[in-house]
């Protein structure tokens, strides 16, 4: 699709991603960006219209939708990680919390404007996974496995929207330099530059985004001998 006129939403639209999302939409010519956040009041960008929006809070994402019915483009960007292990005592615990935003809130909030995009023509929907959607190495276990279940919830939301002609693309990246993963000690890619590919890949009509040679190297090594989400030996 054209983001040229385009009108966007984007969730978690106040910092990361989500920031570096509604600056390259508005430079692109996007003729209207609902930068959407759990508090408005931290939206602070010019040229958006800020929107209150908690994705785990279902009235909040049903009235964002009867407020945004002209969307054409919807970025599910807002997400949640924690530090731990599947064996940590509060595994559980930390689980319910990520996945409540990580894949219930991108359900929650696909099923709500799926009908606002058929109503536009089809428009797209973007969704920001990660390279952890393919691998879990434990060290963010309860985010890898919300990943992964996002991943397989863009999949299918791919073959369910194209009857109403709805490009979803799946974004998938490595760490990149935002507060989210700020206490890990990886090489991480810029925000803006992780965006600049995403967008490119929407307009081009692609529906996966490999945004960085990490990504690419890991999705193919999924069908290696000793797959990538294996424990590599020395």
């Amino acid at each position: 699709m054209n983001i040229d006129n385009a009108i966007a939403l984007v969730t978690g639209a106040n910092r990361g991603i989500g920031l570096a999302f509604t600056r390259e939409l508005l430079a692109r010519g996007a003729r209207k960006v609902y930068a959407a956040a759990r508090d408005p009041s931290t939206i602070t960008l010019p040229g958006v219209q800020p929107l209150r929006l908690d994705v785990t809070r279902a009235d909040e994402v049903a009235a964002a939708a009867a407020l945004a019915r002209d969307v054409t483009l919807v970025i599910n960007n807002a997400g949640v990680a924690h530090v731990g292990s599947f064996l940590a005592s509060d595994s559980e615990e930390v689980a319910r919390r990520q996945f409540e935003t990580n894949f219930f809130g991108v359900l929650r909030v696909s099923k709500a404007f799926a009908p606002v995009l058929g109503d536009n023509g089809g428009g797209a929907l973007l969704n920001v996974l990660s390279i952890v959607s393919w691998i879990n190495g434990g060290q963010l276990a309860a985010y890898a496995a919300s990943k992964s279940a996002a991943w397989s919830l863009t999949n299918a939301l791919r073959h369910e929207l194209a009857a109403q002609k709805t490009q979803v693309v799946a974004l998938h990246m490595g760490f990149v330099d935002t507060d989210l993963v700020r206490a890990i000690d990886a090489l991480k890619t810029s925000p803006e530059d992780i965006v600049r590919r995403a967008l490119d890949a929407l307009e081009a009509g692609q529906e996966e985004v490999l945004a960085d040679e990490l990504t690419r190297a890991v999705k193919q090594g999924l069908s290696a001998a000793a797959a990538s989400y294996l424990p590599q030996r020395a």
